[in-house]
């Protein structure tokens, strides 16, 4: 029988583990500190636990820590890092090093089901969740895990399809147990899948940033195959209904394409769709990808479109393009050459 990993265990799960070993109860947070704040990558190294224990607990699972395969550094000095989850399955992460911040662009899936035809992730199709444990393998296996300031769910795949592991790997960030993170230094990113979306506001008090791309039904369903499940209208509707808490931010994604939702009737559609709604907009550049016929927005289009909806009163902003000539921007993640190899 294949052994579980115990990287990624959360707290309670630890506890369920010493207590079937008859362990004392202590003895699950000496093994959370050894995991996550020691980041040790073996039993034998949690020397405050006694042997016995230890030889108990690497009967029964694993320690496993996969460390990046490959490593590209951008002329802009971001990585996207390589990570190897299965035999034939990789993902990526991005870290964007900035004056005041430093970001990591984690994955949550290998490739992505929810087809956006503007995005390379798309096209790989899906192949499979990660493990809270694989999620968090991104941000304590590179060399940059003690700089970070923020963390995005924004790479590869769709969270919020994979929200128990999603949510298990927030809560192990937050806890004075795991990370000791603050909620606020996390967002996570969704094409807005309502079920899942609900959890994450119930669940955590993470940032939210929604994919929007057109404020109009029949146009983003044509960008994103999820609008004829999940209408932009109910997801931000279901917005409007919460209370804030927690210093929670909501945001909205919206990727610029030429002569397709750059326009004025764009700008009033969407302070129509978001009126009442305390939002920020994050106006992203389009970065072509083989395969995709549209275009990206002109810089003085891009501009202009901030401007306007700065008039209606709206928080905008124009998101920099980071990695771009290493295939880290928005859009651009894709490991499909290496599952071939």
């Amino acid at each position: 029988m294949l052994r579980e990993n115990i990287y990624g265990k959360t707290i309670g799960e630890l506890e369920r583990i010493c207590h079937s070993f008859s362990l004392p109860a202590y003895t699950s947070f000496q093994i959370a500190d050894w995991l996550y704040k020691k980041n040790v990558c073996s039993f034998d190294s949690m020397s405050n636990i006694s042997k016995t224990a230890r030889k108990l607990l690497s009967e029964s699972f694993i320690l496993q820590r996969h460390m990046p395969v490959e490593v590209k550094i951008s002329e802009d000095y971001t990585k996207k890092y390589l990570f190897q989850v299965d035999e034939k399955k990789f993902v990526e992460s991005v870290f964007i090093p900035e004056k005041t911040r430093n970001t990591l662009c984690v994955s949550t899936q290998v490739g992505c089901g929810m087809g956006c035809n503007f995005c390379m992730t798309g096209k790989q199709g899906f192949n499979g969740n990660l493990s809270a444990g694989e999620i968090l393998n991104q941000i304590s296996s590179i060399t940059e895990r003690d700089q970070l300031t923020n963390i995005v769910y924004m790479g590869m795949g769709e969270p919020l399809v994979n929200t128990d592991n999603v949510i298990k790997s927030i809560e192990i960030i937050c806890s004075p147990y795991g990370f000791g993170w603050s909620p606020s230094r996390i967002t996570i990113s969704s094409v807005g899948i309502l079920p899942g979306l609900k959890r994450i506001i119930e669940d955590t008090n993470c940032h939210i940033a929604i994919s929007m791309h057109s404020p109009f039904s029949d146009e983003r369903l044509e960008l994103m195959p999820i609008e004829k499940k999940y209408p932009i209208r109910k997801i931000v509707d279901y917005l409007k209904t919460i209370k804030l808490k927690h210093h929670r931010k909501i945001s909205f994604e919206y990727i610029m394409f030429k002569d397709k939702n750059d326009t004025m009737r764009h700008v009033n559609g969407i302070a129509g769709l978001l009126n009442g709604l305390k939002c920020r907009i994050n106006l992203i550049r389009f970065h072509q990808v083989p395969g995709v016929k549209l275009l990206p927005s002109t810089e003085e289009n891009i501009m202009c479109f901030k401007d306007r909806l700065t008039e209606k009163g709206f928080i905008a902003t124009v998101r920099a393009s980071r990695g771009r000539d290493i295939f880290a921007a928005c859009g651009m993640l894709s490991t499909k050459y290496c599952s071939a190899n």
